[in-house]
């Protein structure tokens, strides 16, 4: 197995970063600058049965899936989790994930509130949970409209659901509030940053400080 290195070269194990969020509170644009800037990070790509929007493609956003066949991956046991969001279904495709973190690489994971239960009772030594919560509901009704890819009745339907979600921030390890998205994804970047550095993430460090025992000074 080929395990990620910190900066100072000392090996570690890979983690499973999860980012939650109301719809529209912005998780899904921190990710994909995290994607971006840091190339240690692999995306996990969501099935789901929801229609494809304009500005989405298949395979790269998301696996879409008619009912049929999501239900056939469910009942084969392909995927490690998956909920029912907004009348639709979402999941994490089982064989990505566990491949990834086999080969001790770093996975980034958009998902809501409960794929993230799921994933923590199957994983939870390798989780680094984010909820990122909008500076306001008005806010988040705005950024909703502005996006333009809903109906009226599905935002307010998304805007319904935010609540019940929003009750599920005790459940995470770290919370953004996203008013600015430059201030947030940069509190995103400094938890990466510090969980990647965690003694128990690194197991590398017991050659190195063998090594520093041994090392002779004179």
């Amino acid at each position: 197995m080929t395990r990620p290195k910190s900066a100072d070269g000392i090996s570690r194990r890979g983690l499973m970063l999860v980012l939650s969020s109301p719809s529209g509170a912005g998780k899904s644009t921190i990710a994909r600058n995290l994607l971006e800037i840091d190339h240690g990070f692999e995306l996990s790509v969501s099935v789901t049965t929801r229609q494809r929007r304009g500005s989405e493609i298949d395979g790269v956003h998301y696996h879409f899936r008619d009912q049929r066949e999501f239900e056939f991956l469910r009942e084969n046991d392909e995927l490690l989790e998956w909920a029912e969001v907004h009348g639709n279904f979402y999941a994490t495709p089982r064989k990505p994930a566990e491949r990834a973190m086999a080969d001790g690489r770093d996975m980034l994971f958009d998902i809501d509130w409960q794929g993230a239960v799921q994933l923590k009772e199957k994983m939870r030594g390798d989780i680094v949970s984010i909820f990122i919560l909008p500076p306001s509901m008005a806010e988040l009704k705005a950024r909703l409209q502005r996006r333009a890819e809903d109906a009226a009745e599905s935002i307010e339907r998304r805007l319904n659901n935010a609540k019940i979600e929003i009750e599920h921030w005790r459940e995470y390890d770290y919370v953004v509030v996203n008013d600015d998205l430059d201030r947030a994804f940069a509190e995103v970047r400094a938890i990466v940053t510090a969980e990647r550095l965690r003694r128990d993430r690194r197991p590398g460090l017991f050659e190195f400080v063998s090594s520093l025992l041994d090392e002779k000074t004179t």
